[in-house]
Order: structure tokens, then sequence, then C-alpha cells
């Protein structure tokens, strides 16, 4: 089986497509950066970089399986048009190029992840019955990672959608989840002091709290809903698109180093990821959990 993968960014989709056993043979995405580090680590694939509702698909090859994650930030409760987001209105249209690339390729299956707020869009029904209209049956359902072999809460929409008269029902056994506690390396990094000159007050308080709950070591989330952190025996919260998480140890912290955001991501240790922590992490935050998605795929074929 073969697949293409739009808004591929890290390579997230592209990974788990390989871990199920599909060859991925086109990636596009529009972000520079991104497609050097999807082609680093999935050079057999063809790539493009560009705006996707530009894309020629006569020149895309031919696939059985269409993998996409359009852009999210206008759905996001977290970004949306209330929050200043100045894409909002362009990212939610970045969907129709699902429908484009479907309704010029007709592939047998296509898998679409995005925030769960999407099915709350406007013109969601509309995109249903465009795809509806090609003939495809679709199958939405949330899944948290942490109940995918990943240490991370992270609820998604995967919605698979096959062309055949019936929807196809997956059945995805939930795993015991992983700890942080099995990625977070005590011994690397660059920790500070906790009580040092200049730390801002709700850090403090931050952590003063989370040692009331968790003792020595913890997280600690520097935005969000857990002001009195997590245990590092728990699946850690969700990785974001900018530096969220620190590990608290003791008098000392320190925030989640790239290689401990790839792992709580699911991907494997050897992924290539950008130099520069930022673009790192950007690209981390918006990428789909590999292990996530090869059990969405591998439930897929089995249902088929």
């Amino acid at each position: 089986m073969k697949a293409i993968d739009l808004f591929a960014g890290a390579g997230g989709f592209s990974t788990g497509a390989h871990m199920a056993g599909i060859e991925v043979v086109w990636a596009a995405n529009h972000w520079p950066a991104a497609v050097a580090i999807h082609a680093q680590n999935h050079p057999g694939a063809a790539h493009a970089c560009q705006d996707l509702h530009q894309t020629r698909w006569e020149d895309v090859p031919a696939h059985d399986l269409l993998l996409a994650s359009p852009c999210c930030q206008g759905h996001s409760k977290a970004r949306g048009k209330a929050n200043g987001n100045p894409q909002h209105d362009a990212s939610r249209s970045t969907a129709w190029a699902v429908v484009s690339a479907a309704e010029y390729h007709r592939p047998a299956f296509a898998i679409i992840e995005n925030v769960p707020e999407f099915t709350k869009w406007t013109l969601y029904p509309a995109w249903c019955a465009a795809m509806g209209a090609l003939g495809y049956c679709l199958t939405p359902m949330i899944v948290d990672a942490a109940d995918c072999d990943t240490p991370q809460h992270r609820e998604r929409l995967f919605i698979v959608a096959a062309r055949a008269a019936h929807p196809i029902m997956l059945n995805l056994e939930k795993g015991e989840h992983v700890p942080a506690s099995s990625f977070i390396d005590f011994g690397a990094g660059k920790w500070q002091p906790i009580e040092k000159p200049g730390r801002a007050p709700n850090t403090l308080a931050r952590v003063a709290a989370g040692r009331r709950l968790h003792g020595d070591r913890f997280i600690s989330s520097y935005y969000g809903a857990e002001k009195g952190g997590r245990s590092i025996s728990r699946p850690v919260g969700t990785i974001t698109t900018r530096d969220r998480h620190a590990i608290v140890d003791g008098d000392r912290m320190r925030m989640f180093s790239k290689q401990e955001c790839r792992a709580a991501m699911g991907f494997p240790d050897d992924y290539c990821l950008p130099e520069k922590h930022a673009d790192a992490i950007h690209m981390l935050g918006n990428a789909v959990g590999p292990l996530v998605a090869k059990k969405v795929i591998t439930a897929m074929r089995a249902a088929a």
C-alpha cells in the first residue's frame, strides 16, 4: 500500500505509516524547514514545498491512502480568532485541499487528523458532504495518544474515510499508559536554580504548588490549566508548539529538551530534528503522533 502525506510537517503521519508497513511516496508542506526535515527522515518519498491549494494533483504519484493533517489553529480553542490568530480564516480553508486531492486520485482510503473542535466548524457538514459525494464513508473518532503507547495525553480527531458502502468500524484497543519518567533524563540538560534572581513570582508559585502535591520531582507547566504540576508517573500533558513543560528536581529546574519532546511525541530516538530548538519544538508540537498514526492505520487495514 502506498500513501501520500499532505501538510506533512515534521513527518509524524509518515513515520506512523512506515511503522504500519506503508510506503510513503509523496509529502508536501508549505514550510521549507519542515520539508527539509521530512526529506532527511524520509528520503524515499518525493517532496513538494508549496501551498496545497495550488497543487497540480496530476503530478502527484498514485496512491492507496491519503494522509492529511490540515492546519488546526483556526479550529483550536487555544488559538482561535478570539485569541488573535491572524491566519484564522485562511487556515480553516486548508481542509478543502483534502477534498481536492481525493477528487482527483480517489484513493481507497484517507485519514484526516485535526483537533476535536474541527467537528464544530460551521462548514464541517459541508466538508463531510463533499467527501461523501466522492464516495467516501467517514468514521470519526477522538483518540488520546496516551492510549496508544505514547507518554503524552494528546486528544486528536482522526477521520477514517473509506470508499465503501458503509463506514468501517475500527477496533482501537487501549494500551497501558506510559509515564513521563520514561523519557526524562535527569542527568542531562541545562539546569538552573529555582531560587534565582529574576525568577517570575508565578513560576515560584507553580513550583511551590507542585511540591505540595508531588514532592521534589515533577513536571511544571508554564501555561495551561496545570497550576499544581503533574506527577512524572503519569503521561505528560500535550506537547505544544512552544516551550511549555519544565522539570523540577529538588532545588533545580529546566525546560524539556527537544529530544525529550521527541520522545514524548512517540518519534524514534534516531529521528532527525532541526538544529534550532524553537523550530524543533514548533514542528513537534504540530506533529501527528507516530504511534497513534500506526495504530489507526493498522486498525483501518484490519477492518477493511
